[in-house]
């Protein structure tokens, strides 16, 4: 019995399928990055207000800690003091992991990860959306999602009206005293 062996042609479809998933999956991300990089709808929240578009016109297109990568710090981005985008959070299942400061993650306590602030940096962090804001800890790196950047405990995203959503355009602002620890 002779063994035929199948074609590259057969194998064709299943890889032009796994490259269109992997592709709407980076450019459903890269769709939150460009809606706030260019003030358009929101996609957590049906119509943002006008505040918030113009602040995320005017200050997601200058900061560049938006392109920074995951878990690097850069020194000379520290003197950013706003930053406009997408926050999510994280909780239960991280959980008494330690963070990068080395301290355990509590999801009761409120603090953040970030991917370019100092550690042990204390931000103002307001929602755009609803109004709401509250005062949190950097103690971690992250988020490590595309286009999103702030990754908030549980106990914050209640403060800040966002844990059923799950996103959330808000404002960081770096604290007065923590400025003058930068210069």
């Amino acid at each position: 019995m002779r063994i035929r062996r199948l074609g590259l042609w057969v194998y064709w479809p299943a890889v032009a399928g796994l490259i269109s998933m992997i592709g709407s999956g980076v450019s459903a991300d890269a769709n939150v990055s460009r809606n706030v990089a260019s003030g358009a709808a929101n996609p957590v929240a049906s119509a943002p207000a006008p505040a918030a578009v113009a602040a995320v016109a005017s200050v997601a297109a200058a900061s560049p800690l938006a392109e920074a990568q995951p878990g690097e710090a850069d020194p000379a981005m520290v003197q950013e003091v706003d930053q406009v985008g997408i926050a999510s959070w994280y909780g239960n299942q991280e959980q008494g992991r330690l963070t990068a400061s080395g301290e355990r993650f509590d999801a009761r306590k409120l603090t953040a990860a970030h991917r370019t602030l100092p550690l042990d940096t204390k931000v103002k962090v307001t929602n755009l959306e609803n109004g709401k804001s509250i005062e949190v800890k950097v103690n971690d790196r992250g988020p490590y999602i595309a286009g999103r950047v702030l990754d908030l405990s549980t106990q914050a995203a209640k403060l800040l009206g966002m844990e059923k959503e799950g996103l959330a355009l808000v404002r960081i602002e770096i604290l007065p005293q923590q400025v003058a620890a930068f210069d």
